[in-house]
This record gives C-alpha cells, sequence and structure tokens, in this order.
C-alpha cells in the first residue's frame, strides 16, 4: 500500500459573524429562526442564536459564531477558533 498526501483544493465562501445587532438580517439570509433570548441564560446571559436548517438537520449558531454559506448553497454555522484556522478573508 502507498498513502500519498493530498491538499485540500482552495475554495471561497460567504460567511458573516453572528452578532446581536445582525442576527434578524442573518437569520433572513439563511432561512433560519432568529432568537432572541437576552436574559435567558442560566445566570441571565444573553443567549440569543440563529437556528439554521442544514444538511445534518437543525443546528444552532450563537452569537460569535459565524455562519458559512457553503458551495452548494447550503448554510452551517461554525465556531470563531475553527473559522480562523479554517479560512482567511480575499
Amino acid at each position: 500500500m502507498k498513502v500519498k498526501q493530498y491538499r485540500k483544493k482552495p475554495v471561497i465562501i460567504e460567511a458573516v459573524l453572528l452578532t446581536k445587532v445582525d442576527g434578524p438580517d442573518i437569520a433572513q439570509w439563511c432561512n433560519g429562526r432568529w432568537m432572541n433570548l437576552t436574559g435567558r441564560g442560566d445566570r441571565g446571559e444573553d443567549i440569543s442564536c440563529v437556528l439554521i436548517k442544514t444538511l445534518e438537520g437543525e443546528m444552532r449558531a450563537d452569537l460569535g459564531d459565524y455562519v458559512i454559506k457553503g458551495l452548494a448553497g447550503e448554510f452551517y454555522p461554525c465556531k470563531p477558533d475553527i473559522f480562523t484556522q479554517s479560512y482567511e478573508e480575499v
């Protein structure tokens, strides 16, 4: 068996950082649902989010997460640390 190495082809995606101010617009962009949950966390924190219908089912994008539009037009959330490791602005 001969193991080969492969490099992932570069792709350009659309993405936006989820903030409280832009939450409703982002939800509309990704056909998701904005959940305004200010002060509803266990310690009274803001747990507002966008619920996104993905290929794997409904997923939650929290404030500070990125919402990504994939190559086939699908949407999904991505945590900021993973996003910054995987993508750079063009």
